[in-house]
């Protein structure tokens, strides 16, 4: 290997692996946080120093500009030494790619995968260099090199400046990948285990069908598409179009659209996009002028619409399964445990984090914390409701993300029957297939609950007297407080006496109430806003 030289350790990452600044899991490796100050290692003096570097106005013009040719073309131009470093950094990645294509991989598509799926790259460098401009960036690296700019003297080789690869323009084409071996462009191999693949992995130049256009449309409007797979035409798929996939009035709208199709005509129906995130919550921005003309009254229809969507995934006549990748947070968590089931991909992250907005869940994850926990005390002979409630109280009032899929089902999230698919790509597949089974297998909505045991007035006051342990002892803020002991009385039943029986309505109503009178408080206005305009959660 040419390179091999190149890759000695170096000095400095000797002494941070003998010091045992092995990354962020130790606190520390090249870069540490100290407080809200970033640190630096300083090989000179084998400490951390206070991180002052900055990335030049000018380079990050470049790096802004969304057309990778004319990127690419700014950084090798430009002799600001920032600019020549990341050109340095491609230029050296793709001249190893191009050496070492024959050696290590069957054909480039193995390479750009490898790079996105184990090291979580968008895209990967054979994309890269295709984008950019095959035939100007192998020329520029072919100068490098022979300038002895490069990180060895080895050439290019050959079919990358003649033959299948430089007349197409790259290594991708509409036949398949580049193959050094054969000199030819590759399909994709057509295994069994790919048939669960109903959408595999997209590369640069390809242009295979996807979920975003591929099966069958039934109807499709701005907020979402209502479709059917290639080749699995007996159940419904509603997909989520928002930005992130957001929960408005027109998904709602849509939501029951789908559900009616598919208690008409179809199997099942599997609620899946074809990319991440599952669902990141309720459109607050669809709230926005509701709420500005009639405060928090305004929106309470909306959060009504909300819970019958949910109540209707829950109750449809046909299965509905959650197919989870990414991000199920606040509405999107709800959506996803009110469904007949759920199948998730590994990386997932459920769960309600309204507080982070001053807010409590309203879509029915409060009343599904409290019915399950009536149902597990009935089915324990138990009339102490507390005991199965305290830790979905905990989850949900402390915002708790499981951050996968198997957190998740700890969480109570996710369900021991439900499925957890390893590769995402196979999600849909499992979705639809558990969707079909459970049809085949006689599936019935459950039955609407008529009365389960509510923790009652005693168990509110038991919670809020921990709340108050948390508060005064600072764990807590004093508004945190508030919206803990709100989430506390919609779970406990109100100003009930313990253990009296109460519906699901029961439940709805209450978080309908504090939801909307939340609404109205400054505090939590300030929440909202300042997760609208940065996106982060404000602690006040």
């Amino acid at each position: 290997d040419p390179f091999a030289s190149s890759y000695a350790t170096p000095a400095v990452l000797k002494t941070l692996v003998e010091k045992g600044a092995l990354g962020q899991k130790t606190k520390g490796g090249f870069f540490k946080k100290e407080g809200k100050q970033i640190m630096v290692f300083d090989a000179n003096s084998s400490s951390y120093v206070a991180s002052e570097g900055k990335a030049d106005e000018a380079v990050l013009k470049i790096l802004k500009n969304r057309n990778v040719a004319e990127r690419m073309a700014a950084l090798r131009a430009s002799e600001h030494p920032q600019a020549k470093f990341l050109w340095a950094i491609f230029r050296d990645a793709f001249h190893y790619i191009a050496f070492h294509l024959n050696d290590i991989a069957d054909t480039a598509r193995e390479v750009d995968f490898s790079l996105r799926w184990g090291y979580g790259w968008t895209e990967g460098p054979f994309e890269t260099w295709q984008a950019a401009g095959w035939k100007q960036v192998a020329q520029w690296v072919k100068a490098d090199i022979d300038a002895g700019e490069a990180l060895c003297n080895a050439p290019l080789p050959a079919w990358v400046f003649e033959g299948p690869v430089a007349d197409n323009g790259g290594v991708y084409s509409t036949a398949g990948a580049f193959s050094p071996a054969s000199n030819s462009f590759v399909p994709r191999k057509d295994l069994p285990v790919y048939q669960r693949q109903i959408f595999r992995a997209k590369v640069l130049g390809e242009t295979t069908v996807t979920g975003h256009n591929g099966g069958t449309t039934i109807k499709e409007n701005d907020a979402v598409r209502i479709w059917t797979a290639p080749g699995h035409d007996d159940v419904l798929i509603l997909s989520i179009k928002t930005k992130m996939h957001a929960i408005g009035p027109d998904v709602i709208t849509g939501t029951h659209e789908a559900i009616a199709l598919a208690e008409k005509s179809y199997k099942g129906l599997v609620l899946w996009s074809p990319d991440e995130p599952f669902s990141a919550g309720a459109d607050l921005q669809a709230m926005l002028p509701a709420f500005m003309q009639g405060g928090g009254k305004a929106i309470e229809p909306m959060v009504a619409e909300f819970q019958k969507g949910t109540a209707a995934l829950k109750y449809a006549q046909v299965p509905t399964v959650a197919a989870v990748t990414g991000l199920a947070l606040g509405g999107g968590c709800e959506f996803a445990i009110h469904c007949a089931a759920r199948v998730a991909n590994l990386e997932s992250y459920m769960g309600l984090v309204e507080v982070g907005v001053g807010l409590i869940p309203g879509g029915g994850g409060l009343k599904e914390i409290a019915v399950n926990a009536g149902l597990a005390a009935q089915k324990a002979g138990s009339a102490d409701v507390l005991a199965f409630l305290k830790d979905g109280f905990m989850t949900a009032a402390t915002a708790k993300v499981g951050t996968s899929a198997m957190e998740c089902r700890d969480l109570g999230f996710i369900k021991e029957s439900d499925t957890i698919v390893f590769n995402s790509h196979e999600l849909l597949y499992v979705a639809i297939s558990r969707a079909r089974a459970m049809f085949d297998g006689g599936y019935r909505p459950p039955h609407k609950i008529k009365g389960v045991p509510a923790a009652g007035k005693s168990g509110y006051a038991t919670i809020k007297a921990q709340l108050v342990n948390m508060r005064d002892g600072g764990f807590i803020s004093a508004y945190d407080f508030h919206l803990g002991c709100v989430i506390a009385e919609v779970v406990c039943g109100g100003e009930i006496e313990t253990g009296s029986l109460v519906d699901e309505e029961w439940f709805l109503n209450l978080e309908r109430k504090h939801f909307v009178k939340l609404l109205d408080n400054p505090k939590t206005q300030e929440r909202i806003m300042g997760m609208l305009q940065t996106g982060k959660p404000v602690r006040n």
